[in-house]
This record gives structure tokens, C-alpha cells and sequence, in this order.
């Protein structure tokens, strides 16, 4: 037969069905920290690296060219070994540049944030037991309560629109600093291409120099020259070597230069096939301007940018109701009274009603805006100053180029009777050195010209030849 409970009459539990139900009031506590747990990310180290990436091989970047997304689709053959044109220089400073794979972690970042945005928030459960120690005859008092923030739900949409915004910017920043990267490694190449041509163009003027001075030296010991013409004789050799010895230096540093920028070694060799000469018409800068306003990365990433923050704004807007917390609640207490329950909580927007963050957020769209302003008005400038540029450089290679056609007859002519004995030497080598210098000078017009040409396109944010 069951026992009775001596205060309700009804049927007293039993030693058995007591420790079942301590026992169960123990494992849900246990059971639900194991749930809790079992979803959790556990921790993995990561070093850091005690020195940089060895460089690359052809093989590596041609593996990971293939999985670019490319302009230009087809197979890629990079192969160091062997010269390498200005395209083939952009895609290598885009795979191994160094600060560009820094750059492209924080496209996991972004990633990130949105699958954090996405995640609904987890119900808040409390639980508590109360063992009566004073009283005989009471029961344990249990409460247990499960609660949430309905305002997650409604804000949902609008942080995923913002993480998402943020995203856009990250990879449009990303691709253009690509871009970037790419066009700084062809405006080096162009100008290791002029600095080779004016250091031989230097070294030769210096060896004649030099020349000259050493007949120099031997007459005026003979006593057929004064020592008036041996000072100038010292002077231009020493001018000459100076400006052989600074081309020198310009190449090595332009060279380092590239090797930075492609994310090799200092000591690696890269050789460069022959850059074409930029000696195209400029083009249209009204036309070019507005091409860079639809295609330039920087500013569809600012445009991105604005979306996000006027998306925070909208949000903090709509943080200034009150939000509302809801909770389910079941309770025993020591009389084996059962209750259930629901508590509702919500703010009162009396004095904050999240003013602050409005104002905050407000002023930061309105300073994305005016940054978004000036960008476009610096592209325009940018632009507009290198077309005006890259006219002027080429009216003066025109001139110049004008000027030595002629020269180079007059010299071989002059060299041609000097070997007769019609003239003096040194009126053929004054020739000579004078023919010289317009070359160097011509030379770096050149080398200008083809830098200004790269830095038009990056400024205008597609190859010119390209842009639609």
C-alpha cells in the first residue's frame, strides 16, 4: 500500500521516486552545460613566423594566377627564367606582393562579421534550487526561466546589411590596392627601361670624356696644349662620370624598387623584355574622367562605405524604441506550489532614447559623404593634371627628336673629316658630346612619357586602350 502525506492526504513519495528526482534535478544543469559546450569552437595556435616567405617559383605563380579572376582569361606563363613583360610583372606583384596577402586576410574579417551578423542571439536560461533546511515535511524550490531579447530579430536585417555593405568595401579596397600594386610594378619596369638606356647612353659619354682627357694629359705634357684646355678637359670628364655613376645608382634603386613591389628578395634577378615607348595621343580628359567615375575600385568601395554607415544609421535610429526582452518562468516553491509565468522588460526612452549614437552615426554618413566628394573631385585633377602633362612631354620629345636627327648627320660628318685631318678632334668630339646629351635628354623624355602613361591609367582605373 502507498503512504500518505501527513499534510495533503495524497500519496507520499517513496525513498525511490525521492533519489530519482534528486538525481534528475542534478543531471539538467549537467545536461545542458554539455549541450552548451559541445557547440563551442575550441582554441588552435598559430606562430607567428621568424622570417619572410622564401620567394616564389614559376610554378607557384602560375598555379595561383590560374585561380585569379582575371581581365584577360586564358592560360597564364609566367616563367622567371626569361623576360618579362609589363602584364606579366602586374599579376606576380598581385600574387606574392607581401602587404597584398595582409590585405586579403582582412577579406576573412569581413566574412566574418557577416556570418556573425546573420546569427540570431541565444535565449537566456536561469535556473536555481533551494533546499529547505529549518522546516521538516517542505519540498526543494525550483525556478527555471527562459528568456530572450526580441530585438535581435528586427535589427537582424539591418546589421546584415551593413556587414554586408562592409564586405563590399573590403574586397573593392582590396582590388584596388591590387590594381595598385599592378600598376606600380609596371611604372618601375618603364623606368628601369629609360634609366638602362640613359646609364649606357652615360657610360658612353663618360668613356670619351675620359678619353679626351687622357690626350688631353699627353699633349699638354708635349707642350701642344696650355693648361686652360686641360681644366676643361678634367671638368667635363668629372661631370660626365658624376652622371654616369648617379644613372647607375637610379637603376639599382629601381630595381630594388621592383623586387618590393613583386614580393621577391633584394638579391633576386628579374629580367624585363623591351616596354613599348608610350608615344600614344592623349586621350579625351572630359571623356576619361567620366570613364573613371564608373570604373575606378576606390570609389565604388567608398560608395560601398556609405551603404554600411547609412545602414548604421537606420539602425540606431531604430535602437531608440524601447526594445523588448520577453522570459518564460516556472517556479516550485518549498510548499510544492507550482507556478508559470512570463516576464516582459522593455527601456523607457525618457532622457537617452540613443540620441548619441544618432548624432554620432549621422555625422560619420555625412563625413563619408564628403570624403566620397572629394575623391571624385581629386580624380578629376589627377586626370586632367597628367593629360595636360603627358601633352607637354610629348611637344617637347617632338622638338627634341626634331633637333637630333639633324645633329647625328652633322657629328658622322664631322667624324669623317676629323679622320681626314680637315677638322680638329676636339671639334668632332664637341659634336659628339653635344649629340650625347640630347640623347640622354631624349631618353628620359621617353622615360617619362611611359611612366605617365601607366600613371594615367591608374589613375583612371582601367588600361586606357581598355576602358569602355
Amino acid at each position: 500500500m502507498r503512504e500518505l502525506s501527513p499534510r495533503s492526504g495524497g500519496p507520499r513519495p517513496g525513498p525511490l521516486h525521492s533519489a530519482g528526482h534528486r538525481r534528475l534535478t542534478r543531471l539538467v544543469p549537467v545536461g545542458l552545460a554539455v549541450i552548451a559546450l559541445g557547440g563551442c569552437v575550441t582554441y588552435r595556435q598559430a606562430d607567428l613566423p621568424d622570417r619572410p616567405r622564401p620567394d616564389p617559383s614559376s610554378e607557384d605563380l602560375n598555379l595561383a594566377a590560374a585561380g585569379l579572376e582575371r581581365s584577360t582569361p586564358g592560360p597564364v606563363d609566367i616563367d622567371l627564367s626569361r623576360p618579362l613583360s609589363p602584364d606579366q610583372l602586374g599579376l606576380i606583384a598581385v600574387i606574392a606582393n607581401p602587404e597584398l596577402r595582409a590585405h586579403r586576410a582582412r577579406l576573412g574579417v569581413a566574412d566574418a562579421q557577416v556570418f556573425e551578423a546573420g546569427l540570431l542571439p541565444d535565449p537566456q536560461f536561469s535556473f536555481s534550487l533551494d533546499r529547505p533546511v529549518s522546516a521538516p515535511g517542505l519540498v526543494d524550490a525550483i525556478a527555471g526561466g527562459l528568456g530572450i531579447d526580441t530585438s535581435s530579430f528586427y535589427m537582424r536585417p539591418l546589421r546584415q546589411r551593413s556587414a554586408r555593405a562592409v564586405r563590399d568595401q573590403v574586397r573593392l579596397d582590396v582590388a584596388w590596392l591590387e590594381w595598385q600594386a599592378a600598376g606600380q610594378a609596371r611604372l618601375v619596369a618603364a623606368r628601369i627601361g629609360g634609366l638602362e638606356t640613359v646609364r649606357g647612353l652615360a657610360f658612353e659619354a663618360s668613356r670619351a670624356a675620359d678619353d679626351a682627357l687622357g690626350r688631353t694629359l699627353r699633349a699638354v705634357a708635349r707642350g701642344d696644349l696650355s693648361a686652360n684646355d686641360l681644366e676643361a678637359r678634367r671638368i667635363a670628364a668629372a661631370d660626365a662620370g658624376d652622371r654616369a655613376r648617379s644613372a647607375e645608382r637610379d637603376l639599382q634603386a629601381a630595381r630594388f624598387a621592383l623586387n618590393a613591389a613583386l614580393g621577391l628578395s633584394p638579391d633576386a634577378v628579374v629580367a624585363l623584355s623591351d616596354p613599348p615607348l608610350s608615344h600614344l595621343p592623349p586621350p579625351d580628359p572630359v571623356n576619361l574622367v567620366e570613364r573613371a567615375y564608373r570604373q575606378r575600385l576606390d570609389l565604388a568601395a567608398l560608395s560601398a562605405g556609405y551603404n554600411a554607415q547609412d545602414a548604421n544609421l537606420r539602425l540606431a535610429l531604430l535602437q531608440q524604441y524601447p526594445r523588448l526582452n520577453l522570459a518564460l518562468n516556472a517556479t516550485r516553491d518549498t510548499g510544492a506550489v507550482r507556478t508559470n509565468g512570463v516576464a516582459i522588460g522593455f527601456d523607457l526612452p525618457l532622457w537617452n532614447r540613443n540620441r548619441g549614437a544618432i548624432a554620432v552615426q549621422d555625422a560619420t554618413r555625412e563625413q563619408l559623404r564628403a570624403e566620397y566628394e572629394a575623391r571624385l573631385f581629386s580624380t578629376r585633377s589627377e586626370i586632367t593634371t597628367l593629360i595636360a602633362a603627358y601633352r607637354i612631354g610629348l611637344r617637347q620629345r617632338d622638338a627634341l627628336e626634331a633637333q637630333v636627327a639633324p645633329l647625328r648627320q652633322t657629328v658622322e660628318a664631322f667624324e669623317r673629316a676629323s679622320a681626314r685631318g680637315d677638322i680638329a678632334r676636339v671639334t668632332a668630339e664637341t659634336a659628339r658630346q653635344a649629340l650625347t646629351d640630347k640623347e640622354i635628354a631624349l631618353a628620359v623624355l621617353d622615360q617619362a612619357l611611359s611612366e605617365q602613361w601607366v600613371a594615367l591609367e591608374l589613375a583612371s582605373g582601367a588600361l586606357i586602350g581598355e576602358a569602355k
